[in-house]
């Protein structure tokens, strides 16, 4: 349960939790990551774990984001199966074990909720919604109708050798699918109306997102040939430079003898702007992305931990 200052929905999710979780013969933990909360976050989660192993919790040093913040659970958690739901309420613990079930009976890797009916703004988050979701099908192939849905369930195995960074947690689907974990199914879930406090995410996560979608689109067809995207756009805008200078050479040279000297003309300029500058701007941008994709171990700082056995 990855969480930004929801002090007011902790206990009564907690509550809710609790009541679900022990109608059922399975083992389980529950791991809050509080993600730089400013509020009593940190002193609810504190309370609910006092003497009670089952909850566990983890503290970053500020806030850095719900996708490490999943990420951070993903590394800890000991399940075969990891279900993951935020902390706002709009989440029904009441899904978790019919996601487990569903995932179990299917031999799947990923279920993704589908909150069909959402009690959420038009404007600010279903319209959004829908169209991300739909660039998101169009680019994977992945027929889901809700990426972001906050709960979902997970076999741990499929969740190994991913990692989350920026806004990547609304692409996980396509992150598995990417490592071969391409047995991903759907199923209907409940969703809430926000009970307390309001969103924490702003326009500009719409921006983000479909930046972060653009890169991973790019990562996925060119991480393992990048010479395959960089060479032939190389080679393209090498050749069209290339062109227009011999044709300045034989312009100047037998065709205007007394005109302007080859420096002097624009044109001279745009090719040599067009065989260096297009590849310096791709390079660049793949090369922060892997750089950042390796960087794992600088993701999030934890300054506390709960109800796990120190090694």
């Amino acid at each position: 349960i990855p969480l930004y200052n929801e002090e007011e929905s902790l206990q009564e999710l907690y509550k809710w939790i609790k009541k679900e979780l022990e109608k059922t013969s399975y083992a389980y933990e529950v791991l809050f990551i509080d993600d730089g909360s400013t509020d009593n976050s940190w002193g609810i989660i504190t309370k609910i774990t006092k003497n009670n192993p089952t909850y566990k919790a983890i503290r970053f040093a500020k806030n850095y984001g719900k996708s490490q913040a999943l990420y951070a659970g993903f590394k800890k958690a000991k399940g075969d199966v990891i279900v993951t739901l935020d902390a706002d309420l709009q989440d029904s613990p009441e899904e978790i074990i019919p996601l487990y079930s569903y995932l179990n009976s299917n031999n799947l890797d990923l279920v993704s909720g589908w909150k069909k009916k959402r009690y959420d703004s038009f404007l600010l988050k279903k319209l959004p919604s829908k169209f991300f979701n739909l660039v998101a099908r169009k680019v994977s192939g992945i027929k889901i109708h809700d990426f972001n849905c906050g709960i979902k369930a997970y076999k741990k195995e499929a969740l190994r050798n991913i990692v989350l960074y920026g806004e990547m947690h609304r692409y996980i689907p396509i992150l598995l699918a990417n490592e071969g974990f391409n047995k991903i199914g759907e199923k209907e879930v409940k969703h809430q109306s926000r009970k307390y406090g309001k969103t924490k995410f702003g326009a500009n996560r719409f921006i983000n997102g479909f930046l972060d979608l653009l890169s991973l689109w790019f990562l996925t067809r060119f991480s393992k040939k990048p010479m395959y995207f960089f060479g032939s756009v190389g080679s393209l805008m090498f050749f069209i430079g290339f062109l227009f200078t011999i044709y300045l050479g034989i312009d100047k040279l037998y065709l205007n003898l007394n005109g302007r000297l080859i420096t002097q003309r624009p044109e001279f300029y745009i090719a040599l702007i067009t065989m260096v500058l297009g590849t310096q701007f791709f390079i660049a941008g793949f090369l922060g992305e892997i750089l950042l994709r390796q960087n794992k171990n600088k993701l999030y700082t934890v300054i506390n931990k709960i109800n796990f056995k120190k090694k």
